[in-house]
């Protein structure tokens, strides 16, 4: 077994992100190439797991003021004045249950402390509800700040927030 690394993501590794965004599209929105890159500027926060040379996961995040359309962003904008939004997360179905969406949040905690971000904004559906997802976020302290309807009213989520503690 290789050693899993966390780094920063590059544009080298679209396709694999474009692939694992596409494996799990049901529990977040499509992507394609140019919405990727267009992300990708906007990001803060763009790094990838991998195990060897092989990306099994990411996470993408934006911090407010991004020139980002998503409707769950501009709701967190709305209401906060600073936040670093988790856009996306995905990791690669042949490596889940060994934790690595927990080795990237740690990873993201650490960046948003070191980047004196006190909270961090997310959303996951509660219809369907995603019970994983959201036994994942309160291990992190994530708790619900509102809800909206998205997907022309097919789909509901549970806008959350956690704070960055400045001593973790």
């Amino acid at each position: 077994m290789t050693a899993l690394t966390v780094r920063d993501a590059t544009a080298a590794d679209h396709p694999a992100i474009l692939a694992l965004n596409l494996e799990s599209v049901d529990l977040m929105s499509p992507m394609d190439a140019q919405r990727l890159r267009e992300l990708d500027r906007e990001a803060a926060y763009h790094r990838a797991v991998c195990d060897g040379d092989e990306v099994v996961g990411f996470l993408l995040a934006l911090r407010e003021g991004a020139a980002y359309d998503s409707p769950n962003y501009l709701w967190f904008g709305e209401r906060y004045p600073a936040f670093l939004y988790v856009d996306r997360i995905a990791v690669a179905a042949s490596h889940r249950g060994r934790r690595l969406g927990g080795l990237l949040y740690d990873d993201l905690f650490g960046f948003a402390r070191d980047g004196g971000f006190e909270r961090i904004a997310c959303e996951f559906y509660i219809v369907p509800f995603n019970q994983a997802s959201s036994r994942f976020h309160a291990r992190y302290g994530f708790a619900e700040v509102g809800t909206q309807w998205v997907a022309e009213g097919r789909k509901q989520v549970s806008l959350q927030i956690a704070p960055v503690a400045a001593d973790a």
